[in-house]
């Protein structure tokens, strides 16, 4: 397969969001919004890491937030998630976190020159796994990867899975070209958990940039925050 390089077209890859043996080829579309609800289109394709239902598809909210808490290898990492800015995709990480596909898995990758990113949601810690389905991309070109963002990783347009990255620092090397969305923040604290991770350093095995990291950068447990 080949995949975006991050100075070449902006976006974090992963290695492949789909899951082993699966085709990058975009899904198109797939999002249409009406009052308080939107209905999205989640594409079975190629094979889960971990045994999960697809999300619903339809009376996804497109109101409101919904917090989460990674607990972490170093501590606890609290995301908010924005329904409004990207319903679709908060939706997938809620449908997948209630069902524990990211219970006890470690994040495979690791950039700390530039871009400050951990990226995360793969169960196999390889790189290539996902939860067997795509959905579209949810952004405006506005998107600034400033400290405390949450994004999804890809591997083209359209191709968002189960991965995402947590960004600990403003990444000067990306924009709203770079075409990741996305969905939520970090609060202060929770950026200095990603950072303390971090700064044991990663292997630099990932030819992209970046390398596995040092520091186990485990996620423990993911609990929904009421």
């Amino acid at each position: 397969m080949t995949f975006c390089l991050l100075a070449g077209c902006g976006r974090i890859p992963s290695e492949s969001p789909l899951g082993p043996g699966a085709s990058t080829s975009p899904v198109s579309g797939g999002i249409s919004s009406g009052g308080e609800t939107t209905t999205c289109e989640y594409v079975a394709i190629g094979t889960a890491a971990r045994p999960v239902e697809l999300p619903s598809a339809t009376e996804v909210p497109t109101s409101g937030t919904v917090s989460y808490v990674l607990d972490m290898t170093n501590g606890p990492v609290r995301l908010t998630l924005d329904r409004v800015k990207a319903p679709c995709t908060v939706h997938s990480f809620e449908s997948l976190a209630d069902q524990g596909f990211f219970t006890g898995t470690k994040c495979p990758r690791l950039v700390d020159k530039t871009s400050f990113i951990l990226q995360c949601g793969d169960p196999t810690g390889t790189g290539n796994g996902g939860p067997g389905y795509t959905f579209a991309d949810e952004t405006d070109g506005t998107e600034s990867y400033v400290s405390g963002v949450v994004a999804m990783a890809s591997s083209g347009p359209n191709t968002n899975g189960s991965q995402f990255f947590l960004v600990w620092d403003d990444s000067t090397t990306l924009d709203g070209n770079a075409g990741a969305t996305i969905f939520g923040r970090m609060d202060a604290k929770s950026s200095d958990v990603i950072s303390s991770m971090a700064a044991e350093g990663q292997d630099g095995s990932n030819r992209r940039g970046g390398g596995k990291p040092n520091n186990p950068s485990e996620i423990v447990r993911v609990t929904r925050v009421t």
